[in-house]
């Protein structure tokens, strides 16, 4: 990695830090760090399963424990076994922990408007703009890209919800079996690869090869959750996928899709695929798409 780029991450995040009060034991003049502070406010009002609380934070299961213990002992926390399942805790704030999560928030909006007041107009925008733009790229960077096993769990949601959003975008709707298919067995290896992509533990898109002997691969089940779009998720996807398709010796990819799905083929034309003359009778599609590398 460039040594200039780390030295530039590396700097932000001490100035960051620096300047929200992370660095203090007591957040916001509260007698909590951050750490605790960002819990109460991730639990919201109902409260949330710790699983997914930590999956959510991305911390490590004794630390979160240690943050919930201290916000319990407090009184402003309570942590039970769910009613559905006695295996699941589920951590609530008490009204006590309502009331200083309000009053977290109104400090918090007093910190930002610290930070906002001594600049200009302009630089109000340009800097909220850039917070925005570090968001997202930050977000895109939390995503992990992994091969799943098409029983997995993300897996069948993922593909679940690639067909209804086929269903609900293309004219006359989406019926599976009248698509060329791509079985589970087709999108396992040997035969082929499905990656799955997840974001704070939730799945947000996946995409899969078929693999032909002496043929060219086949691009299939691309998707990307309305949540995670922007981050350009698709196109990782699919450059991941191209050094799947490489690594198994496979230099040529071919694809299809519908005219329906625009941001689709723009990221096809972007990634270097070339329209080509329909190469299948897949009843769905509109345009045909080639890449060698």
């Amino acid at each position: 990695m460039d040594r200039d780029l780390v030295d530039g991450v590396r700097r932000f995040n001490r100035t960051v830090t620096q300047r929200i009060g992370a660095l203090e034991d007591a957040f916001l003049a509260r007698a909590r760090p951050l750490g605790q502070a960002r819990v109460l406010w991730e639990l919201g009002e109902a409260g949330r399963d710790v699983r997914e609380l930590r999956e959510r934070l991305d911390l490590d299961s004794g630390y979160l424990s240690r943050l919930l213990r201290a916000l319990e002992q407090d009184g402003l926390v309570r942590v039970e076994r769910s009613g559905d399942d006695g295996r699941v805790r589920v951590a609530r704030p008490t009204e006590a922990g309502l009331a200083e999560r309000g009053t977290l928030d109104e400090l918090s909006d007093a910190s930002a408007t610290a930070i906002l007041e001594p600049l200009s107009e302009g630089q109000r925008t340009r800097l909220v703009a850039a917070m925005a733009e570090v968001e997202r790229l930050l977000t895109a960077s939390a995503v992990t890209v992994d091969a799943r096993l098409p029983g997995h769990p993300d897996a069948r949601f993922c593909l679940g919800e690639y067909f209804a959003e086929l269903a609900r975008r293309f004219d006359g709707g989406f019926e599976p079996e009248r698509s060329n298919p791509a079985a589970d067995d087709e999108m396992t290896p040997p035969a082929g690869v499905l990656l799955v992509a997840t974001l704070r533990g939730e799945p947000v898109g996946c995409g899969a090869l078929k693999f032909h002997d002496g043929a060219p691969a086949e691009v299939k089940r691309m998707w990307v959750a309305p949540s995670a779009r922007g981050l350009g998720l698709g196109r990782r996807l699919l450059g991941e996928l191209e050094a799947h398709a490489a690594a198994n010796g496979v230099r040529t990819l071919r694809l299809e899709t519908n005219r329906a799905l625009a941001e689709a083929i723009g990221l096809y034309r972007a990634a270097g695929y070339r329209e080509v003359p329909a190469f299948n009778d897949e009843h769905y599609a509109d345009h045909w798409f080639e890449k060698s590398t």
